[in-house]
C-alpha cells in the first residue's frame, strides 16, 4: 500500500470522511480506540493516506484494512466497541456513521492554523471520544452542532 503515488489533487471533506470511515474500521477489526490507531500511524503517514485517499477509496476496504494493519504493525487490543448493554444500544452505529460523525467534529472544530490532519489528530486525542464512542448513550447520535459545542465546552 505504500507505493501508491499521491496526485497534486487538493484535500477535500470527502477524503477525510475516508479516512476517518477507514481508522474506524482498522480500530473496530484489531479492538483498538481510534487514538491508537492515529498515534500509531503518526502524522506523516496520515498526510500520505489523505493525499492518497481519492485513490484508496476503490481499493477494497477490508485490503486497506489489513494493509494499514501490517503496514503500521498495529496489534490486536482488547477495546470491544459492541461491548454494550443492549437495553440501551440495541444496534451499533456502522463505520460509515461514525466516520461521518467524527469528520464533521473534525470540520466543525478546525482551527484557523489547522489542516484536516492536525485537526483530526487533535480530535482523535480528546477525551470527548471515549463518550462518542460509548454507544450506551446518546452522544454519537446527537446534531453535529451539538457534539462541536459539547467539544468546546470540555464534554457533554
Amino acid at each position: 500500500m505504500k507505493e501508491i503515488i499521491s496526485f497534486d489533487e487538493p484535500i477535500t471533506k470527502n477524503d477525510l470522511f475516508y479516512l476517518c470511515y477507514i481508522i474506524e474500521k482498522t480500530a473496530r477489526k484489531i479492538h483498538q480506540t481510534n487514538k491508537y490507531v492515529v498515534n500509531t500511524i503518526g502524522e506523516n503517514e496520515l498526510y500520505r493516506l489523505i493525499c492518497n485517499a481519492s485513490v484508496l477509496h476503490c481499493e477494497n476496504p477490508q485490503k486497506t484494512v489489513s494493509d494499514l494493519i501490517k503496514d503500521y504493525n498495529l496489534v490486536e487490543g482488547t477495546f470491544n466497541i459492541s461491548n454494550v448493554d443492549k437495553e440501551l444500544c440495541n444496534k451499533i452505529p456502522s463505520e460509515t456513521s461514525i466516520g461521518k460523525v467524527y469528520m464533521r467534529l473534525i470540520t466543525d472544530t478546525l482551527q484557523p492554523e489547522e489542516d484536516y490532519i492536525k485537526g483530526l489528530i487533535r480530535v482523535y486525542n480528546d477525551s470527548i471520544c471515549e463518550t462518542i464512542d460509548n454507544y450506551n448513550c446518546s452522544a454519537y447520535y446527537e446534531p453535529s452542532y451539538f457534539i462541536a459545542r459539547a467539544y468546546f465546552n470540555g464534554g457533554f
